[in-house]
């Protein structure tokens, strides 16, 4: 069993920062990938970007070369650097976690204002 416990988040003008973290616990492998998700009102949950085994990252289009994901492995732990935010970033955030079954945290708000 894994647990994601996710913090940070908020409201933030556009053009602002946030960052996110995801600490996980339980039965954790370093080597599995960790991922950001988002879901806006009345749409699907889209994902947003993951890090992998040796740490390779992927974005979605519309968040590269604003968004950064990273993983602390001794502290378990990934971040989303937000930075240039947009109000169409305005989402419910989740992390989750692969391994042989995928875990979700339990969500954060960030919110953009224009």
């Amino acid at each position: 069993q894994v647990h994601l416990v996710q913090s940070g988040g908020g409201l933030v003008q556009a053009g602002g920062s946030l960052r996110l973290s995801c600490a996980a616990s339980g039965s954790i492998f370093s080597a599995n990938v960790m991922a950001w998700y988002r879901q806006a009102p009345g749409k699907q949950r889209e994902w947003v970007a993951s890090i992998g085994r040796t740490g390779g990252t992927d974005y979605v289009d519309s968040v590269k070369g604003r968004f950064t994901i990273s993983r602390d492995t001794g502290r378990n732990t990934v971040y989303l650097q937000m930075n240039s935010l947009k109000p169409e970033d305005t989402a419910a955030y989740y992390c989750s976690y692969t391994g042989a079954a995928t875990y979700w945290g339990q969500g954060t708000q960030v919110t953009v204002s224009s």
